[in-house]
């Protein structure tokens, strides 16, 4: 069995991983990882063929030559591997996670970050077990601040995370309710998501908190942290400010150390104002100017179907689909009945992942998208079909009839809202929008 020690040593010399063999490149090497239905160690030799410097296996008949390295297990050999490498980089590490904004929010800080800095942030949403250790090995060595982002479905998942990140800086967006069925209900999520202030609780580390967020200003003071940078919307915070205009795309005027500024961002619905405050508190906290945090601020373009306003032929759409849960949907719900439109439509999807709250959950926003003042609602999924003759609305159990409903009664010269989880796949109704 080869050690971490070794692993590394060949990591020095092909420092690309690769986790798919439909992604080899030449020199890399292969991590054959298992599932509940595939076993990449089948794949090992082909990822030989494909030009693999060494391959990564876990079982014995799969070690082939002497370019296949034999693990006791391939993904705690992935994550000790990253442990390994994190120890040699002597830079900040700000781990980041959250219920809602947590990706709107890495590549915010990012951007801001990388006005001034040579920064690494983590690629898309790898940001789970085997992502996060993919995003540590992926820093190099001119590398001069990293943004990980760590995403958890059920606690102590975050506290794993931490071990392999090992980051200096912490910020949790906020707590929502999201991934309710993991966690075991709303408090499950907020101990999940405290176990980043523990670690840096633990490791002297710094942590970036919005006080106007009373759960996350209980979570801290129950941590115990010392090493705070808070920002909000009052005085006696590190960075103040305040949401100017939102309609459609946001404006903030903020304050450090008496000096004022505002930017105009690319960004919209109003519940990003506390995701882009968090940005300018980091950047602030690395003595960046005002102007470079307004500069990475404002030329940041959403791509990510998280936010991102699109202009069809017929209509403006908030394309929001990446993901869903009944906070984030209040909020999207909440930013659509203010925002200035002659006709508003919200085509909403089914909230995963939500267990014995599900049917609650859905009922409630089922109920504040009836209320929303919209001229048009469109609810899809089993979860919201089961509410089809308590609300007003057009409900159906698939996209798919949907996009035959929306075929044949055109959405017109309307702003509308499409959010819904992953799963739901909304994007395959913006052919018809």
């Amino acid at each position: 069995m080869i050690k971490t020690a070794q692993l590394y040593l060949h990591f020095l010399e092909n420092p690309i991983i690769s986790t798919d063999t439909r992604n080899i490149l030449p020199g890399c090497m292969f991590f054959a990882l298992k599932g509940d239905h595939f076993n990449a160690n089948e794949f090992a030799a082909q990822a030989l063929e494909k030009g693999a410097s060494f391959v990564v296996v876990d079982e014995e008949k799969y070690a082939i030559n002497e370019k296949c390295l034999l693990v006791d297990d391939v993904l705690t050999a992935l994550q000790d591997l990253a442990r390994s490498h994190r120890k040699q980089l002597n830079i900040p590490v700000i781990g980041l996670t959250g219920s809602n904004g947590k990706t709107t929010s890495k590549e915010l800080v990012n951007a801001v970050l990388g006005e001034r800095f040579k920064t690494f942030a983590t690629f898309g949403n790898l940001n789970n077990h085997i992502g996060v250790p993919l995003s540590i090995l992926s820093i190099t060595s001119n590398v001069e601040i990293a943004v990980i982002e760590m995403g958890a479905n059920h606690q102590k998942e975050i506290e794993l995370l931490c071990t392999i990140a090992q980051p200096t800086h912490g910020i949790i967006t906020n707590v929502g309710m999201a991934h309710l069925d993991g966690f075991g209900g709303f408090e499950g999520v907020k101990k999940g998501k405290a176990e980043l202030y523990t670690y840096l609780k633990e490791q002297n580390g710094y942590t970036f908190i919005n006080r106007d967020n009373a759960h996350l200003m209980e979570m801290s003071t129950a941590a115990g942290l010392t090493k705070l940078i808070y920002y909000g919307t009052e005085n006696g915070n590190t960075i103040k400010g305040n949401l100017t205009s939102s309609d459609p795309f946001i404006e903030v005027e903020w304050t450090n150390h008496e000096v004022s500024s505002s930017v105009k961002t690319n960004l919209t619905g109003s519940y990003n104002f506390e995701n882009i405050l968090a940005a300018i508190c980091i950047g602030d906290f690395f003595d960046m100017s005002q102007e470079e945090i307004n500069n990475g601020l404002g030329n940041y373009q959403p791509k990510n179907n998280r936010s991102q306003l699109t202009k069809t032929e017929n209509n403006t759409v908030i394309c929001d689909f990446y993901n869903a849960n009944p906070s984030s949907m209040t909020a999207a719900l909440n930013n659509i009945s203010v925002l200035s439109a002659t006709k508003k439509t919200a085509i909403l999807g089914d909230m995963f992942e939500l267990g014995p709250e599900s049917a609650a959950q859905h009922e409630l926003i089922a109920r504040q998208a009836n209320e929303s003042g919209l001229d048009q609602t469109i609810l899809i999924g089993k979860h919201f079909y089961a509410f089809k003759d308590k609300f007003d609305g057009v409900f159906f159990e698939t996209p798919a009839e949907a996009a035959a409903y929306i075929e044949q009664n055109p959405i017109e010269h309307n702003l509308i809202l499409l959010k819904g989880s992953r799963g739901m796949k909304l994007e395959s109704l913006m052919q018809y929008l």
